[in-house]
């Protein structure tokens, strides 16, 4: 199965961020901004419970959409 050069390159410049982490726990995107923040700013706050296995399930997401990219580019 080929694939042509546009639709490889947007799933490989395909970004994940804050609102993609925020939608697996249930939270505001702003919630993890502040999390990522230094601790010692006025507005940082603890990371949501759980974000772990939810970061986890981001990651394996990522690295199957990369795979079947990496198949397709291979096989073309």
């Amino acid at each position: 199965m080929a694939i042509d050069f546009v639709a490889a390159t947007d799933t490989l410049f395909e970004k994940t961020g804050p609102e993609d982490l925020a939608g697996e726990l249930g939270c505001s995107a702003q919630a993890i901004r502040q999390a990522r923040m230094d601790a010692a700013k006025g507005g940082h706050r603890s990371p949501p419970p759980g974000w772990e296995a939810a970061a986890a399930k981001l990651a394996r997401r990522k690295a199957e959409q990369f795979r079947r990219l990496a198949e397709k580019l291979v096989s073309a």
